[in-house]
């Protein structure tokens, strides 16, 4: 009876760890990884967008309404470089659809990030307020270049407005060959009689939902991020801002803003000491923004002011991101332990680099970490050889004392200690290692490298799960080899969740990508070869322990 309280204690405790570690993930601004809430699947009206109230120092109370008229047509213009197609509209300028031209989605067409759709809202937009100026919703006339050509190592595009409030505002966009990073300069020209003080707004707007292929099996952010050096990287939830809770470092003079999900993000990047105001809002049915104002002081009459900033539309490569703006890596979110995680993607990057190709180095950072670890794993197995050598001792001094287990406990204290047996042994070296492989999982989920990159065979994307489910199948095999080379723990009820809990795990990696079951594979196999090498040298022939379910 004691040991079915001790088990039950055991499990609830397990549990317990369990939903401690989804609220420290939702604590930490993540998604909750094993009970996460849905994202609103309502499909976001056409809101207009907004801006919110800036500060008494900002000026502006919210975003004018532009009541000026123009005879300028709206349009949708289409722009081509290397990296991107991009959607413009005249209608503010701004940026509706930016697809990558080397970067596919799984239908093997060009991904598509930013979207102005029934099915995705995502755009990049920018405006002035402190009046009744010109604003991303302010009619535009369009010049410059459509097509990036051969050879050609810039394009840029123009957007002006019409006076409104006699101040007219010019969008210039510069597209660099091979640069994710796109130059955006904000004229303001007063062609007014009198000064002016317009503030500059920058905001990225997106809907709440989740990107479309997200796994329903782990999670990861989708949502906006602040950074400054003050309060560091800071993610925000959807559901924090709806509810009024969300926390923002307003005011500083550094950082970025940014609109981050698995893999890719956009980011405003303004030039360090230039002041602004970070803001996070609701602005419409499932539609949220995220942006900074920054002042632009006073415009003289018949004068011109202009800022330039960049947005960066694209893939999480923590090289480039790193080269970019301080702390913009931090886009490529590896949790708690980034302090690990970093590291290691550094190593797998070096054996990549020589290997070319993802998968035989993820297999060979797995035996790196091995050899790195090879003694303390040595000191566990060895540790578990001995446990094993006395398990018959065990059993029969278990049956013989089953009606008293308070000698039973007693007399198993005993054996332990003729035997100079830690029954902790085993578990503390594994205990050490667990945060380097839970590190080594985050770094492998994600790595943009891994997406459609191939390893052998029927493996063509290592971000995707085996089509043939080959590689879990393997990998379950495998852990099944790995209990049962464990000694049978002597209480019965602990024995069967020796099996239960290895199996049940393993049914997860059946829907996890590739590129993480190679990994666990790597890893158990391993563990057989280490486990078998040790027991063998210390005279315990391997013998499998398979499960008795009576």
């Amino acid at each position: 009876m004691n040991d079915i309280r001790r088990s039950i204690l055991w499990v609830i405790f397990g549990f317990s760890m369990v939903l401690l570690w989804d609220k420290w993930q939702v604590f930490n601004g993540q998604p909750a990884t094993f009970f996460a809430q849905p994202a609103p699947a309502t499909s976001a009206p056409k809101a207009e967008g907004s801006v919110p109230a800036a500060s008494a120092a900002a000026g502006s109370a919210q975003l004018p309404s532009n009541t000026a008229s123009s005879a300028v047509k709206r349009e949708l213009i289409d722009v081509h470089t290397d990296l991107f197609n991009v959607r413009f509209d005249t209608d503010g300028g701004s940026m509706v659809q930016v697809s990558f031209v080397k970067l596919l989605d799984d239908a093997k067409k060009p991904l598509v990030l930013l979207d102005d759709s029934a099915e995705r809202r995502y755009m990049a937009q920018t405006g002035l307020i402190g009046g009744d100026f010109p604003t991303h919703k302010s009619p535009m006339r369009f010049s410059g270049e459509r097509q990036m050509a051969e050879g050609q190592d810039s394009l840029t595009v123009r957007f002006e407005s019409d006076a409104v409030g006699g101040v007219k505002l010019v969008k210039t966009y510069t597209f660099k060959r091979g640069s994710y990073a796109i130059g955006v300069k904000n004229e303001v020209i007063n062609a007014g009689s009198a000064a002016v003080q317009p503030q500059l707004y920058m905001q990225l707007v997106r809907d709440g939902n989740k990107p479309e292929g997200e796994s329903k099996f782990y999670s990861t952010f989708t949502g906006p991020a602040i950074y400054t050096e003050a309060a560091k990287y800071h993610k925000i939830s959807f559901e924090d801002i709806a509810k009024g809770k969300a926390e923002v470092d307003k005011q500083s003079d550094n950082g970025y803003v940014a609109m981050v999900q698995h893999y890719f993000a956009s980011a405003w990047l303004l030039d360090q000491g230039v002041q602004r105001e970070n803001f996070v809002r609701k602005v419409g049915d499932n539609l949220f923004a995220v942006g900074m104002i920054t002042p632009l002081g006073e415009v003289a009459a018949g004068q011109s002011k202009a800022i330039e900033n960049r947005l960066f539309i694209g893939p999480q490569q923590e090289k480039m991101l790193e080269t970019l703006a301080p702390g913009l890596e931090l886009l490529k979110d590896y949790g708690w332990l980034a302090m690990l995680a970093k590291p290691l993607y550094w190593l797998l990057d070096k054996l990549h680099s020589f290997i070319q190709n993802w998968g035989w180095s993820i297999m060979a950072l797995v035996l790196t970490i091995k050899l790195a670890f090879y003694w303390l794993n040595a000191k566990a197995y060895a540790s578990m050889a001995k446990m094993k050598a006395i398990n018959p001792k065990v059993t029969e001094m278990r049956e013989r004392l089953k009606g008293d287990p308070q000698k039973m406990q007693q007399e198993m204290l005993r054996i332990y200690r003729e035997e100079k047996v830690n029954p902790m042994g085993g578990c503390f070296p594994m205990l050490i290692q667990i945060p380097v492989f839970i590190a080594l999982y985050w770094v492998l989920l994600s790595s943009v490298e891994m997406r459609h990159a191939p390893w052998v065979g029927w493996i063509t994307d290592l971000s995707a799960p085996d089509p043939f489910y080959i590689l879990p199948i393997f990998m379950t095999l495998t852990t099944v080899v790995q209990t049962a080379l464990n000694p049978i723990p002597p209480d019965p009820m602990q024995a069967k969740m020796m099996w239960i809990m290895p199996l049940a795990f393993s049914v997860m990696f059946f829907f996890f990508p590739a590129g993480l079951v190679l990994y666990w594979i790597t890893n158990n196999t391993l563990t057989i070869a280490q486990q078998w090498v040790i027991n063998t040298r210390l005279g315990v022939p391997p013998k499998f322990n398979l499960p008795k379910f009576k």
